[in-house]
């Protein structure tokens, strides 16, 4: 199957959920950095999983029923603007490359929804997303309105597109798949990398420019998410990024740090001491998370429900926390006290695809959703050690996590990012060799 024929097999689904009525996707608008500079634009992730187009000032619009069509609006071609900007597809090429079944200049968009929109039951659109769209697409669906003497009918009923659109997403196809398992390679070698450039001394923005470079140098122009540089004391901080601070020879550093490869992220956190030799505290900490991460990957399997690897991960943590005497009592006291949330205050994962906190459910009503074949998620527990009467001095300052990408296959799972070292031993290896 040819790129393209994913992308229509995608409109051609959603169509068939949607079963009547008009769906309108936007794309994301290009962003203002300072003045007349902009940020390197990057797209909807939803428009893009339907349609392969990478362009700004786009649209896709969809129509259900009998006569299903995909309509793309975008840029008309234009020469002159190219030679400052870069190439564009226009319409006409962008028609026929991507497999629509008509495209229009963007700026015909208004004029063509209110006759578009005409006599359909229901429209799609995500709601909410974003104030501009909205008035706009209110405003087009007054004018529709206008026409009733005409006999011509408003959508009646307005559902938010991404209710079928994060359903379809939470799946991912083989072509993803592909395009994910690159993505992973990319960012263990990443993760290698900063391993063996790692000394006392350096500071975290160094380390940072070594992940962007292995990115980088792989076709992955840009990090999926900031990526997280955190020595000492900073690994404590969930979501630092600040990423300026001098490495400490004793101090541990946590790297959560991912690519983005052609719109898909990884997710990868890793933990090692900054001189390439765990203390024995550090190491007894470090066990601990570890057989954490691996009783929640045995627990990410078809049938098991999303939150059980969650729960296997607490397990071991609470029991690893008793055993170095930062909780007391049972394993059960502990999880039913929730003592360990000085220690540990965050889930085990999420999803993941084109966004790093990709789309998709936890539950389905009330309940935790069984996991299936084709899901993507993380699985990431961690430990982090603040200063306090009652924790002994040598675990001060420790942040540890220990993060990799699964999916679920029908058999089990696959650990995508295997590759990056992660047990004690590998580590250590692998920063002996420079």
């Amino acid at each position: 199957m040819s790129d393209t024929s994913f992308y229509l097999e995608r409109r051609q689904r959603l169509l068939s959920k949607m079963q009547q009525g008009i769906a309108v996707v936007p794309t994301a608008p290009e962003a203002t950095r300072n003045a007349d500079t902009h940020y390197d634009y990057r797209f909807d992730s939803h428009f893009y999983y339907l349609s392969n187009f990478t362009e700004p000032e786009s649209v896709l619009v969809l129509l259900a029923g009998e006569k299903p069509q995909s309509i793309l609006f975008c840029r008309e071609k234009n020469l002159e603007k190219e030679i400052w900007d870069g190439f564009r597809f226009g319409y006409d090429a962008a028609r026929e490359q991507f497999a629509f079944d008509a495209a229009y200049p963007i700026e015909q968009l208004d004029e063509k929804l209110i006759e578009l929109m005409g006599n359909q039951p229901v429209l799609f659109y995500p709601i909410g997303a974003d104030a501009v769209w909205d008035a706009r697409i209110i405003k087009s669906r007054e004018a529709v309105k206008a026409k009733a003497r005409n006999g011509i009918r408003a959508p009646t009923e307005l559902r938010d597109v991404r209710e079928l659109l994060n359903e379809m997403r939470l799946f991912k196809d083989t072509h993803e798949l592909d395009i994910m398992r690159r993505s992973a390679k990319i960012s263990c070698d990443a993760h290698r990398r900063a391993m063996r450039s790692t000394r006392p001394d350096m500071f975290e923005y160094e380390i940072e420019a070594e992940l962007l470079h292995e990115f980088c140098r792989h076709s992955a122009r840009h990090p999926a998410y900031t990526s997280i540089v955190a020595g000492g004391a900073n690994a404590c901080t969930l979501h630092y990024v600040g990423n300026r601070a001098c490495l400490q020879d004793g101090d541990l550093l946590l790297i959560d740090a991912g690519c983005e490869l052609d719109g898909y992220a990884s997710d990868i956190t890793r933990t090692f001491p900054v001189n390439g030799k765990f203390n024995p505290a550090q190491k007894d900490l470090y066990e601990i998370v570890l057989a954490a991460q691996a009783a929640a990957i045995s627990a990410a399997i078809p049938g098991n429900t999303w939150n059980m690897p969650h729960d296997a991960a607490l397990r071991e943590l609470a029991r690893g926390f008793i055993d170095l005497k930062l909780c007391h009592g049972s394993v059960e006291s502990v999880l039913e006290t929730e003592s360990y949330k000085q220690f540990y205050m965050h889930r085990t994962g999420h999803w993941l695809g084109m966004d790093v906190h990709d789309v998709g459910e936890y539950k389905i009503g009330d309940q935790w959703r069984p996991l299936q074949a084709g899901m993507t998620l993380t699985v990431e527990p961690g430990c982090y050690i603040r200063p306090a009467d009652n924790v002994p001095p040598e675990l001060w300052n420790i942040g540890i996590r220990i993060e990799d990408d699964i999916l679920i296959t029908a058999q089990g799972n696959e650990v995508l990012t295997q590759a990056a070292p992660k047990t004690v031993n590998e580590i250590e290896e692998v920063m002996r060799h420079e």
